[in-house]
């Protein structure tokens, strides 16, 4: 339970609008935001459906080694991947390809 709120503080923290300003929200506050939106269409944090995608953005072998290759060889599959872990290499990914790793569901989050 502690995790769970420490993790939803934080998640409160990087979502709020910047204190000064027109209360617009900072680049990282933005992909945090459509990330989070596509892992609510992907699934669990801790998914493995066997069909070649893991984790809570459903990402595929060669995603997770491109944009979260030290969390890949630390810990193996997504899905067994810290939240903030797949976070990160979700931002990493979208940093070189924008939403196009999530076509669908960056589609219905508004993104693409």
């Amino acid at each position: 339970m502690k995790a769970l709120a420490a993790l939803a503080g934080a998640l409160a923290f990087l979502l709020a609008p910047q204190q000064a300003g027109s209360g617009t929200y900072r680049a990282a506050d933005y992909v945090t935001r459509g990330l989070l939106c596509i892992h609510r269409y992907e699934g669990a944090w801790t998914a493995n459906t066997g069909n070649g995608y893991y984790g809570g953005l459903q990402m595929d072998i060669s995603f997770q080694r491109s944009y979260g290759g030290a969390y890949f060889r630390r810990w193996g599959y997504a899905h067994h991947w810290p939240v903030w872990a797949q976070l990160q290499a979700g931002r990493n990914g979208y940093r070189a390809r924008g939403w196009y790793p999530w076509p669908n569901t960056a589609r219905m989050c508004g993104l693409i």
